[in-house]
């Protein structure tokens, strides 16, 4: 199967043209008609056709193919609609390779081996996936290799020579070029450094043959990358030529606009004025000129690739280097566009953390962000349960109102060490908005946030505060429009701008190393729980308490006790209406293990691979997936995780109003109501800490808003 692919190559070669590959989502705009439009790219002049796999989060592709996702997945197609489109295409006649598109969750739900076997049957030709880190890319190209299938790597400008020459090696048929930064969509210009980029792949692969996307729409930008590529990309363009084509007309709209690029409807030979003149002469900035480059003979005779791959990680790492997953979870499942710049990341990250200025600078804020935290007794609290003494952490009177500015503070100094000058983050609840944009008016840096469009809605005091604070605020009305959808949304405007631009990330969650860094800086939650308890009790407490979203008080809290055994850790998630139905949000309780924004984790998603919407009272807990490390610690048994439906944060909520005149978050008050329940089964003496991880200004409309439904239930009406 990959020789159809090197056939098509070489094809065009002995004609002397260039490859036209060209992508459609299966099953868009509906699912009857991407069997007709494979064959009308057939007809028009396509060499390649690639198939994408829908995916409920393509945080590589702009909104057309994003768009394109969401539509064929309401139409219901899934891995196994996609073989039979595939399997009827070659019945009626496709001859050209086909070669599928997509993220790795769906594969991974389907299962790697049977995955590459169906498609083989169904004649599928071979794969590019999007996020697959290059030591599972190697797995996944053997599997591949067995049953004579092609892995097609992706290079983006900002590879680094050491994995530039990794995913060459690991090339069998050709390699992808991105053209650009950024997310697929249709441009009206091309990267000035694309001869470059283009020449150093070639040089490091043995001129395999390459086939550049992102951003090619046109006849004039298909004959300039031409000039430096076998083979040229076309897919955004195409899913606009569907959607502007009138139903019924669509194939053949298809065809000819294939025909047109590939210049079948004319003799014209024309290309975008002064590009290849351009791209000759062009010094492009950053990683787009190698310090060195890396040719065959530089590579020693003899070991394999699994070897070769061992052998590079190793070298691109130095001692200080911390893990990149905590057991089988974690991991950087990212487009390439994103690799250099997480390194970059990591190495600033463990300079930081291993220099004793930085932390002192960081403690200097301290007064700022009302460190020390409090620790006291909930005195009514323990009486009302009648077992351990309850104890709180008060994040919730830190600066800002939760425990968001801990991480918020620290990544902001790591920023500027980095040299960035602008700061983007997403936010649920709000309070990692309004933690970020309040450490960018500290230090004079622009500040975006992404907020999902149904928590503007309920957090619109949080909005307000944003804004007062001179962040922008951007509305994600896409997807379910929440915290999920947000992350997305960042991920795509981080990859555009990664030169100025940092991404706060607020909870323990994304790619290698934000899970790591955001622990480190909200263990201090923990490590003074553990001094301060010991101080007032001469003891370690007996259990600690947090609720769990993404994971950032939970892991903070944790993290500095998770090698005492004697201490019991329960996380708390959020149950919504309940485990027995879909509208909930407990992915450690309800979940199975996939890959979301970046990290293998636990996720809640359906059988095939896409990730499931998600409900909770709270916005801050309104999320599909959670830290790798608290995935770990599930699995390991050190840590136990249960689920709090929305009526019993709501008693949690309330008992801790008016018993101890605090108004909690509602992503706090599920930890409150597990943490009174679990102190009801143990001893008097005992001691269990509940972290207070946020107050719960912002959610008062919010609990007024959904008394009248849950109230009843629980006994409370607040009904003048």
């Amino acid at each position: 199967m990959a020789d159809g692919i090197k056939q098509a190559f070489a094809r065009c070669k002995a004609e002397g043209r260039r490859a036209l590959v060209t992508y459609v989502t299966a099953g868009y705009p509906t699912a009857g008609e991407t069997v007709d439009v494979m064959l009308a790219m057939e007809a028009g002049g396509a060499d390649l056709i690639e198939l994408g796999l829908p995916f409920t989060d393509p945080i590589a592709d702009g909104p057309t193919i994003q768009k394109a996702n969401t539509v064929a997945l309401l139409n219901g197609v899934s891995i196994t609609t996609t073989l039979a489109v595939v399997r009827d295409a070659r019945a009626k006649g496709l001859k050209v390779p086909v070669l599928f598109m997509g993220y790795y969750n769906p594969i991974l739900a389907y299962g790697d081996e049977k995955f590459v076997q169906d498609c083989k049957s169904s004649g599928v030709n071979g794969f590019i996936i999007c996020d697959l880190p290059p030591e599972e890319a190697v797995r996944f190209r053997e599997s591949c290799r067995k049953e004579g299938m092609s892995y097609v790597p992706l290079i983006a400008p900002s590879t680094s020579p050491a994995r530039l020459k990794l995913l060459c090696r690991i090339a069998d048929s050709f390699i992808y070029v991105v053209s650009r930064m950024g997310v697929t969509g249709a441009t009206g210009t091309l990267n000035a450094g694309l001869g470059d980029l283009c020449k150093r792949v070639h040089e490091s692969s043995g001129n395999t043959p390459i086939a550049v996307g992102f951003g090619v729409s046109t006849r004039e930008h298909f004959l300039s990358v031409g000039e430096f590529a076998e083979g040229v990309v076309i897919g955004s363009q195409i899913v606009n030529v569907l959607d502007e084509a009138a139903p019924g007309s669509r194939p053949e709209a298809v065809r000819k606009y294939c025909a047109h690029v590939v210049g079948r409807d004319t003799n014209a030979t024309t290309r975008e004025v002064g590009m290849v003149e351009a791209i000759g002469k062009a010094n492009e900035t950053g990683a787009v000129h190698p310090t060195a480059v890396i040719t065959d003979k530089d590579v020693p005779s003899g070991p394999g690739l699994g070897d070769q791959l061992m052998a590079l990680s190793a070298s691109e790492l130095d001692s200080h280097a911390i893990p990149d997953r905590f057991g089988e979870f974690g991991g950087q499942y990212v487009p390439e566009s994103l690799m250099d710049c997480l390194a970059e990341l990591e190495a600033g990250f463990v300079a930081a953390n291993e220099d004793p200025a930085f932390w002192e600078e960081y403690r200097s804020y301290y007064p700022y962000m009302g460190r020390p935290g409090q620790l006291h007794l909930a005195e009514r609290l323990t009486e009302h349960c009648d077992g351990a003494n309850i104890w709180l952490k008060r994040e919730d009177l830190n600066h800002t109102g939760s425990h968001k500015i801990n991480n918020a503070l620290g990544q902001v100094l790591i920023a500027r060490r980095l040299g960035k000058t602008e700061i983007i983050a997403e936010t649920g609840a709000g309070q990692h908005g309004v933690a970020t944009a309040t450490v960018c008016a500290k230090f004079g840096m622009k500040c975006t946030v992404y907020m999902g469009a149904e928590d503007v809605r309920r957090q619109a005091l949080n909005v307000f505060r944003m804004k007062l604070l001179g962040a922008q605020v951007v509305s994600v009305e896409a997807g379910s429009r929440t915290l999920r959808d947000a992350v997305n949304e960042a991920l795509r405007a981080w990859v555009v701008h990664l030169s100025t631009t940092h991404y706060i990330i607020g909870s323990a969650i994304g790619p290698h190393p934000f899970p790591t860094i955001v622990r480190t800086f909200q263990s201090v939650i923990g490590n003074e729980t553990k001094s301060q308890l010991q101080a007032l009790r001469g003891k370690l407490p007996d259990a600690v308490v947090a609720c769990v979203g993404g994971g950032s008080n939970c892991v903070g809290m944790f993290y500095p006790f998770s090698n005492d055994p004697s201490v019991k850790l329960l996380g708390v998630e959020a149950g919504g209406d309940g485990l027995d139905t879909a509208r909930h949000s407990a992915t450690l309780t309800g979940g199975t293990k996939g890959v979301l924004h970046g990290v293998r984790t636990y996720v809640l998603q359906n059988l095939e691979g896409q990730i499931d919407e998600t409900h909770s009272v709270s916005a801050g807990l309104d999320y599909p997936g959670v830290g790798p490390e608290l995935a770990s610690w599930k699995d390991s048994g050190r840590a136990k995780f249960i689920a709090a439906t929305d009526a019993e944060a709501f008693m949690g909520f309330r008992k801790l109003s008016e018993l101890e005149g605090i108004i909690p978050a509602l992503e706090s008050a599920h930890a409150i109501f597990g943490g009174m329940e679990l102190a009801k089964t143990m001893k008097k003496g005992e001691d269990v800490v509940i972290c207070l991880s946020g107050r719960g200004d912002k959610d008062v409309q919010q609990v007024a808003e959904e008394l009248p439904r849950l109230g009843p239930g629980i006994g409370w009406d607040l009904r003048f």
